[in-house]
């Protein structure tokens, strides 16, 4: 997909489908090349915490080579490299772009802590693409926020870059920052009668939305308990969210069913984009509202099924019901 330069003023990035975003560790041939055959959305190669500290030079050049061979079909593909605190962020994204950045859709950058540290990846990332002979600002970056302090700083953040695509929630990180009494991440807190996620969720899509950008749920670490994943997915896609992490193949199709809209909604937004085209043109008398059936359709029924059918289209959704224009009189 052709993305064009950046601007200062309003950034034109890909809205990808990121329903099942798959984490794969990049020091791990067999479950690189077991990525490449799963059902998923995004695929990203991680360098951070799933690859230990020995382990990360030889697997900058895995994901080189794993990301140059191709095989991804039409996933979108991500590199999550190390953080700034870190002393192998810069080494991480030089090696990963000059081998393979005309391979490469995004780049994820975690512990976002403010929006400086996306800045300065933005800033690397102009230069890698320069000295290299790559499209500047084609690259997108997903920032991902663990901490009490990036949460703060979630707007802030959103904006920091016209690369920015997603916000991504890092929750077992960002619950031992806030002392939460669990361990089970993703589980809600022992005692605690509500739903202990909602103001970090929402936090983060309002910052998200306010900017255009994607917002992604973190992992759910008990990988064989698809029920605990089918609830925890379902919590944020209610909200809002446009997909989650998956860290095994049995929340794969979990998660893509979770993030698509069913075919009934798919279908019924479709038909109140055509009944309210077709109210507001010429044919159909120039009205700023409409019925279909019994339901009356304006403006704001024509913004929320944008969200819909967009969702259904990105997920592949064929529609299965034809809008049929009133009879006149």
């Amino acid at each position: 997909m052709t993305v064009p330069a950046p601007s200062a003023t309003a950034p034109s990035r890909p809205q990808r489908a990121r329903r099942s975003c798959l984490a794969v560790p990049g020091s791990n041939p067999r479950f690189i090349e077991k990525a490449r055959t799963l059902p998923v959305d995004l695929v990203f190669l991680d360098l951070e915490d799933a690859c230990a500290p020995l382990a990360k030079e030889d697997a900058r050049h895995r994901i080189v080579a794993a990301l140059t061979e191709g095989g991804w079909g039409g996933r979108t593909r991500v590199v999550r490299v190390n953080d700034w605190t870190s002393p192998w962020t810069y080494r991480d994204v030089i090696t990963v772009v000059e081998g393979a950045g005309a391979h490469l859709d995004c780049l994820m950058l975690p512990k976002v802590a403010d929006a400086a540290q996306v800045r300065a990846l933005d800033l690397l990332l102009t230069q890698v693409e320069r000295a290299s002979g790559l499209p500047v600002g084609r690259i997108g970056i997903e920032a991902q926020i663990e901490s009490a302090e990036g949460l703060v700083n979630a707007e802030a953040i959103a904006a920091a870059s016209p690369r920015l695509e997603t916000l991504v929630f890092g929750p077992a990180d960002l619950m031992a920052s806030i002392n939460m009494k669990s361990l089970a991440v993703g589980e809600q807190p022992p005692g605690y009668p509500a739903d202990a996620y909602h103001y970090i969720l929402m936090r983060l899509l309002f910052a998200a939305r306010a900017h255009g950008l994607q917002a992604i749920d973190g992992p759910y670490l008990r990988v064989r308990d698809t029920d605990g994943f089918r609830e925890v997915a379902g919590r944020s896609a209610a909200l809002g969210f446009d997909g989650k992490w998956v860290l095994h193949p049995a929340q794969v199709e979990a998660a893509n069913e979770i993030f698509s809209p069913a075919q009934e909604d798919y279908d019924h937004a479709e038909l109140i984009l055509d009944a309210y085209a077709y109210a507001t043109s010429g044919e159909g008398g120039a009205r700023g509202a409409a019925m279909l059936g019994d339901e009356m359709i304006d403006e704001a029924s024509r913004k929320m099924a944008l969200v819909i059918a967009g969702k259904g289209r990105a997920a592949g959704l064929r529609r299965t019901a034809v809008f049929e224009p009133p009879a006149a009189g």
